[in-house]
This record gives C-alpha cells, structure tokens and sequence, in this order.
C-alpha cells in the first residue's frame, strides 16, 4: 500500500471516528428532506463550500448564497473551501470540520463524486442536512438534493455550436476538459463526444485535462496545436481550460483560425468573446446555484420543506445576443435583480 493511499485510509479512519463522537453528543436531526427534522429557532449558520475558491465562478456563487441569506433574517453564511480543486483529501476534511463544528446545514460542489460520498453520509449521520451545488456525489443519498446545471445537455449543445460555426467538410477539433473524477467534467466530456456522434465530419483528434489550471491549460493546447496543425476547432469546458487555450492559440498566431466554443463567462472570457478569440459561451448560472442552495436550505431548516434538485439554467452566449437583458442578467448578477425564479 502507497504511501498516499495510507494516507487517505487514515482521514477516513479518522473522519468516521469524530463523526460517531460527534453523534454521540449531538441530538440527532433528519439529515435530508424527512418529516422528522423540525423547524430550528433562532439564527442559522449555513457552510457553503466551492471545488475551489478563487475563481471568478465560485465569487457568483458565493454572491447568489449571500443574497439568498440576506434576504431571509439571521441566517450566515460560512464561505470556506480548498484551494485547488485537486485537493480532494483537503475537501473531505473541510466537510468533516464542518460537521464538528456545529454548523446547521451545508452546501458543497464535490471535486470528486467516489471520494466525498462517505464525507456526504458522514455529516447525515450527524444529522446535518446536506445540499449539493455544481456536483453532487456518486452514489448521491435520495435525501440530498442537486441544484447544478444540465452539463450533458449544455456539452451537446457545444458540440452542434462548434459544427455550425465550421460549416461543411471535414475538421479536426480537441477537448480541453479540467478534472477527471468531477461529476461535471464527466458529463461534460461525454455530452460533448455525444454531439459529435452527430456530426460525421468533425473528428476528435485529442482530448486532455487541464486540472482547472490556466497555465496547464495552455501547456496541453500548445501541445496539441503542435501535434494536430490542421486542428479547426477547441471545446475547452471550464473556465481556467477556456483562458489556457486562447492564451496557446494566441502565442501559436492562429488566433482566428481555431474556433474556440468555451464554458462559463469570467470576464475575460467574456472580453475573449468580444475581441473575436471565442466564437460562443455556454454559460451556467453559478448565482442561481448559490441562492437556490441556501434558499431551500433555508426553508428546509426552519419550516421543514423537502429539499427537491432542480436545474439551475444555461445560456449560450453569442456577440450578437451578449447585449439583451436577459443575457446581461446572467453575466453581471446582481442580488438586487437576481437571475433567479423566486
């Protein structure tokens, strides 16, 4: 046994252990969406955690949790998550810390569905009620709902975006994804190579991760800008693999010759879309993810209300329609005009 794989047998070792002590002490509430739990008096506090902090995505999230507890009355929200989204062991041990410390619900993005499983059912069983964002687990309990965007759905839609844009005859495209193991990444990759199927004169030449990454992101593209020449066109499906990549094609001077279909809108992809560099966007909406997370939370814990999944929405942004309203709503959120169905 490796070093490292005795290293996560002892966290989870030790998780369990502090989570059956934990038990022990605590009253116990029903952790899902049970009739059991009751409403809880007083002010809340309610642990939301990213993949990673940094990012411009999880910021809005972070904004669309903050706006849902202010509007409600003594509610905070507790914003902490790992630095990297590869720190999959520092995510497990950030869960578990929230439970020990007695916080009332928690609302995470999983960096990877198999490993945060157990940390999922370890803060059930303390009977803290858990909602996921962005990515849930795998296995998912019945009782934990998923607020997150329909990312297979979105990746088809890539792919038949990047077909449109090339037109007739045959290309050459790449995939960029960022982690493996992620949920999201995974019905990313799949619904993008779904959408191809579609597409007989689009062939998928390379496909590599970036790790969420910006500077790996380039690496890689540059890699298989070298190996493909002929390359037409780039699906990079997050936000560090979209920057990475027009970064790579801009140094290789095809800006303009590889058309590039991103995920998300940080603003410089937003700027990228702008200048020409990104023929379109297919962007979530990581506000609503947020503000839907802690709102059913919310009323979850004090009135008793089942917390039920719900897709949170997409746009696919263009230069022609990056100036509507409705378009604007999703790329500069707000808490006052929230994109959000309240």
């Amino acid at each position: 046994m490796s070093p490292r794989f005795r290293s996560r047998w002892t966290i989870a070792l030790l998780a369990a252990a502090a989570t059956f002590a934990l038990s022990a002490c605590v009253e116990v509430r029903d952790g899902g969406g049970g009739e059991e739990t009751g409403p809880v008096d007083g002010p809340l506090e309610i642990a939301v955690a990213p993949k990673a902090v940094g990012h411009e995505f999880w910021n809005t999230v972070k904004a669309g949790a903050e706006c849902a507890a202010g509007l409600a009355e003594d509610v905070t929200v507790t914003w902490d998550g790992v630095a990297a989204e590869t720190d999959i062991e520092g995510q497990v041990n950030l869960i578990q810390n929230f439970v020990t410390s007695g916080v009332d619900g928690i609302v995470y993005a999983a960096t990877d569905s198999a490993a945060l499983a157990p940390a999922t059912q370890s803060a059930l069983d303390a009977g803290v009620p858990v909602a996921m964002i962005d990515s849930g687990t795998d296995p998912q309990p019945s009782e934990v709902p998923l607020y997150a965007t329909d990312n297979r759905a979105g990746a088809v839609e890539a792919a038949n975006l990047l077909a449109d844009a090339l037109g007739e005859g045959d290309h050459e495209v790449a995939l960029i994804e960022f982690q493996p193991g992620s949920q999201t990444n995974t019905e990313r990759a799949e619904g993008f190579t779904e959408g191809l199927a579609a597409h007989a004169n689009l062939e998928l030449v390379a496909q590599q991760p970036s790790h969420s990454d910006v500077n790996e992101a380039r690496r890689v593209t540059e890699d298989i800008l070298t190996a493909n020449p002929e390359l037409d066109g780039i699906f990079a499906a997050n936000e560090p693999s979209v920057l990475g990549a027009i970064q790579a094609i801009e140094s290789a001077g095809k800006t303009g010759e590889v058309t590039v279909i991103g995920w998300d809108a940080a603003p410089d992809e937003v700027a990228a879309l702008e200048a020409g560099q990104i023929h379109a966007l297919v962007v979530q909406n990581p506000f609503n993810m947020g503000f839907l997370g802690v709102q059913s939370m919310i009323e979850h814990l004090r009135e008793g209300t089942p917390m039920a999944s719900a897709d949170t929405g997409v746009t696919f942004v263009t230069a022609e329609n990056m100036a509507s309203e409705e378009v604007r709503a999703v790329l500069e959120p707000s808490c006052d005009n929230p994109p959000v169905d309240q």
